[in-house]
């Protein structure tokens, strides 16, 4: 049988004592990987391990989709009516909701997540999307189409049945309900791979799902390794459909796996290099604090974070001076996610804070010059400080590749053309800000920006109702969030009634 985890918080922000199975949650019950491998959790903040976890492997995913097909095939899918889906999925929402504190204690102790930003946005924005999409179960509709006087038309929106979904570790929980919440309201089943780095709400979650009464194997969750149980799934012929988040390398390899099996339906949102622009008419205090909060964000390990900040030339030396001051500001408040006044934890491993770091010190080699930043801060966990380049060209690598961290290169430019150009000349196009009260010019840039989100006068302003995804290599296949993502996990059948021709 799996054993159970507890950790006792003793923090300023919490206190209390949280307990989690470690196992994998596969048909409504906690079971031990088949081979019996184990994961450890490191706490980012401290380098220190905080437990270990199962870890599953192909035979687990085999277990796991079967529970899912019988679950699809009996009680769930068309059978059950999306009212009451919907009810499950708010029961869901109000079970979160009660141990609210718990979840983000967790979520900040795995992730290094501030524990009050944890709290708020993590948490508090997975609950507001399962409630969400729980409104949205019972209204799956199709469409009547008019033809001719001999025929009925009309079409379906109908489930694919078995759904694979694997997600990152840099928003554990809201990535959990940005997959699971639309998949299950349309009347699908999931199994669902968390990141092996950040598992524990994922497992908490599982606690939840079946609190709730949900019907055993509707929700499972598999933890593993990407090369283990990522592949299984990819390659899986019982799932029908398969969503992923993370890189465009794994993506790639997804869309090959997925075509050299049953060719399943896939969807990709991978990773950014997203310009935020300043104009010279922009109310500079507000671009400052937003470019920021663009940047800087969870530590910049934001897909759509704004790492490449044009600024026009009226404003350019005002707004560095300012920037680099609130960055500096950020990185003076590093520490303690549970502490008090923290600002900015660390980056989520030791993998994560090398790559970056090597990213910081190309960027000193190509002669970047580095305003503030561009060192660890302190002597234990994975802590970067903010970190703004100034003086760069196109073609260095902090300027052109992801670096998934607090880095962010300022660019002075001097005409709207000039700007537009430079903002497209990427290969990614997940999100683009602009800062202008120009309103002619602010509409014209969006439309010009080639992004599947565009933020006017703000900056990762991601609102439930809108969708979110990407154009170029930062995704393909359908979008997530609003009442795009019930289209992403439903297929269209149209159906022909013949009423009255005759052969």
């Amino acid at each position: 049988m799996p054993g159970t985890f507890t950790y006792t918080f003793d923090t300023p922000s919490y206190k209390g004592s949280s307990t989690i199975n470690t196992g994998l949650f596969i048909n409504n019950e906690w079971v031990d990987p088949v081979d019996g491998d184990l994961i450890e959790v490191v706490n980012p903040a401290t380098g220190e391990v905080i437990t270990k976890v199962a870890g599953g492997s192909k035979a687990d995913v085999d277990k796991a989709v079967e529970a899912a097909k019988k679950a699809y095939k009996t009680i769930w899918g068309l059978k059950t009516p999306g009212k009451a889906r919907g009810q499950l999925l708010f029961k869901l929402a109000d079970l979160i909701e009660k141990e609210l504190d718990d979840f983000a204690a967790l979520e900040s102790l795995n992730a290094g997540k501030v524990y009050e930003k944890a709290k708020f946005a993590d948490i508090g924005g997975a609950i507001s999307v399962f409630r969400y999409y729980a409104g949205w179960a019972d209204k799956i509709q199709g469409k009547t189409i008019e033809t001719n006087p001999t025929k009925f038309a009309y079409t379906r929106n109908e489930p694919y049945g078995v759904v694979g979904q694997i997600i990152p570790w840099n928003f554990p929980m809201s990535m959990l309900a940005w997959k699971i919440a639309p998949a299950v309201a349309t009347g699908n089943t999931v199994v669902i791979k968390p990141s092996e780095i950040t598992p524990l709400t994922a497992l908490k979650l599982g606690e939840v799902v079946k609190e709730a009464g949900f019907p055993p194997g509707v929700i499972n969750i598999v933890n593993g390794y990407g090369a283990t149980v990522g592949q299984a799934i990819a390659e899986h012929h019982g799932i029908e459909k398969l969503a992923f988040t993370g890189s465009a390398l794994t993506g790639r390899r997804i869309l090959k796996a997925a075509a050299e099996t049953n060719l399943k339906d896939v969807t990709l949102e991978l990773g950014g290099k997203s310009p935020t622009i300043i104009f010279d008419d922009a109310d500079l205090e507000q671009a400052i604090k937003w470019a920021a909060g663009g940047i800087f964000f969870n530590m910049g390990q934001v897909c759509s974070a704004g790492s490449r900040i044009f600024v026009q030339e009226g404003v350019y030396d005002k707004f560095l001076e300012h920037f680099t001051a609130a960055a500096k500001g950020l990185g003076d408040g590093a520490g303690d996610p549970f502490a008090p006044g923290t600002q900015h934890g660390p980056q989520i491993s030791q993998t994560q804070f090398d790559r970056i770091m090597s990213y910081i010190d190309s960027g000193k080699e190509a002669g970047a010059r580095v305003q503030v930043g561009g060192e660890r801060h302190g002597d234990k966990g994975f802590f970067i400080k903010p970190t703004v380049f100034t003086d760069v060209t196109p073609d260095m690598k902090i300027v052109r590749e992801e670096i998934f961290g607090p880095v962010g290169v300022v660019i002075k430019f001097k005409t709207e053309e000039e700007v537009i150009e430079l903002a497209n000349d990427t290969t990614y196009g997940l999100a683009s800000h602009l800062f202008s009260e120009n309103t002619s010019r602010a509409i014209r840039v969006a439309h010009a920006l080639e992004s599947g989100s565009v933020w006017v006068n703000c900056a990762n302003s991601l609102d439930i109702a809108v969708p979110f995804g990407g154009y170029k290599q930062s995704g393909n296949g359908g979008r997530e969030l609003g009442e795009y993502a019930l289209e992403t996990y439903t297929q269209v059948k149209g159906v022909h009634i013949n009423l009255g021709l005759k052969l």
